[in-house]
């Protein structure tokens, strides 16, 4: 994302880089009325939504990736919780109502600044129509989980290790990260 040119509090044209006092970061800062332009992680929220032993996924309809399977996952918007994002992106990108069982995995990407969080969801209802980000969307067996075609690795792992704790009858909760472009878990 570009550094603003003006400052969003006074209008002025005079920002500057540096730590802000009592601060720890560089932070582009309004020479004229001192207001810090703070640049945080998006948060994306998501869900795995399993029903009778089936997952469901989405394909892609937009870029990155287009095409590619994945979870129902998006941008948390201001003003809601993370579960009400994951379930509202459900909803958006595939017709399913769910209902969220428990938390499952927290998942950094510091290099493009984003934050996942993936939720273990059941299916309540499904609808025949889903929303313009995705072709298509499924619920699939394990054994036919598309799965040299899953948009992100940390999602193929997720999704992974979900169905094998399911079949465990055991779960965990889950964070990691892929600051060096390893997909590293820990329990």
């Amino acid at each position: 994302m570009p550094a603003p040119r003006y400052c969003s509090q006074c209008g002025g044209a005079d920002l500057q880089h540096g730590c802000p006092p009592g601060d720890t970061h560089s932070r582009l800062s309004c020479a004229t009325c001192g207001f810090v332009h703070y640049v945080n992680p998006k948060i994306i929220a998501g869900c795995i939504v399993e029903h009778e032993g089936r997952y469901l996924l989405s394909q892609r309809a937009i870029a990155p990736r287009p095409g590619t399977w994945t979870l129902p996952a998006g941008f948390m918007e201001a003003g809601e919780t993370t579960e009400q994002a994951a379930l509202r992106e459900v909803w958006e990108e595939t017709g399913v109502q769910a209902r969220i069982v428990a938390p499952y995995s927290i998942f950094s990407v510091p290099r493009i600044s984003e934050v996942y969080i993936v939720f273990r969801a059941a299916l309540v209802s499904m609808e025949d129509t889903w929303g313009s980000e995705s072709l298509d969307r499924r619920l699939f067996l394990p054994d036919d989980i598309p799965w040299d075609n899953i948009y992100y690795p940390a999602i193929r792992q997720i999704l992974e290790r979900y169905i094998h704790e399911r079949a465990a009858g055991v779960y965990g909760l889950y964070m990691g990260n892929d600051e060096d472009g390893q997909v590293h878990f820990v329990r």
